[in-house]
């Protein structure tokens, strides 16, 4: 049997940046990706995000490549908030997103960042983090 740990920063973005995820609907919709995610056999060690976004770390294992990851997380997210309606007109996430591979050594570091994204927003735009995340770390 293969032993697999792969950590991944992943963030991704409401469709057209809307800002659905009021304080109320985001910690509702976290709640659901955390438990989902166990389902589906995904790991995530932490998840958070603001009004337009969330940043997730989280573990893959042998059987699961990052795109299948997120159109779990995402695609049944979505799903789950618009048959709940939890959202009061019809909810998109975007389709892009950022992911990136994160060494064992920093892991605190980027939990503390996913964790304290509302302070960090106040300083920082959605569009302005994203555009850091490619300048500091292009493809």
């Amino acid at each position: 049997m293969a032993h697999v740990k792969i950590w991944i920063h992943a963030v991704w973005g409401t469709k057209n940046r809307h800002r659905y995820l009021t304080k109320e609907i985001r910690e509702k919709v976290i709640s659901h990706i955390k438990q989902n995610a166990k389902q589906k056999g995904i790991y995530i060690d932490s998840v958070n995000g603001y009004d337009e976004h969330l940043h997730c770390l989280l573990s893959l294992n042998a059987d699961i490549s990052i795109a299948k990851a997120m159109q779990l997380i995402k695609g049944e997210s979505a799903f789950w908030i618009n048959k709940e309606k939890i959202t009061s007109t019809k909810f998109e996430w975007a389709v892009e997103y950022y992911a990136a591979s994160v060494s064992e050594s920093v892991l605190p570091k980027v939990r503390a960042y996913i964790k304290n994204q509302e302070e960090h927003h106040k300083k920082t735009t959605f569009q302005e983090e994203y555009e850091e995340f490619i300048k500091n770390y292009p493809f």
